[in-house]
């Protein structure tokens, strides 16, 4: 029976490799605990038992640890940092023409969904590529 969980282990270990997002690493510990009663105890049943109750309990114990230590927070670089700022249009945007935009003492290529003149203000609400997304802003 032992063959078989070092099969099992082998495979959880594998599908481990190939995704990033701790799927299966709770699985792979209690797959090498149940190998290890499988010496010990001859009952399937009972080894099964042990590889999805200690799968579960690990993945419920530790999953929130683990998911916060691997997980890191996006730092916003010089181009996010401009998302919510507002800015002033320096050349007609409409829904078919690029136009500019100047936020931040800089100026931008900018679309949007409206037309919206020169001298309105508007909001910056992503950037797609090398373009602003904005919309009309209030004054």
């Amino acid at each position: 029976m032992w063959i078989l969980w070092l099969i099992v282990v082998i495979l959880l270990t594998v599908i481990e490799a190939m995704t990033i997002n701790l799927v299966s690493v709770w699985f792979i510990a209690s797959g090498l605990i149940s190998l290890f009663v499988s010496f010990a105890v001859d009952s399937f049943y009972v080894q099964f038992g042990i590889f999805v109750g200690l799968g579960i309990v690990l993945m419920l114990l530790t999953r929130p640890i683990l998911v916060k230590k691997f997980t890191r927070d996006d730092v916003k670089t010089n181009l996010d940092r401009v998302i919510g700022m507002e800015g002033i249009v320096t050349h007609e945007i409409t829904k078919f023409k690029i136009g500019e935009v100047k936020v931040d003492g800089k100026r931008w290529s900018a679309i949007s969904d409206e037309k919206i003149k020169e001298g309105e203000h508007v909001i910056i609400e992503a950037i797609d590529g090398v373009k602003l997304v904005v919309k009309k802003g209030e004054v």
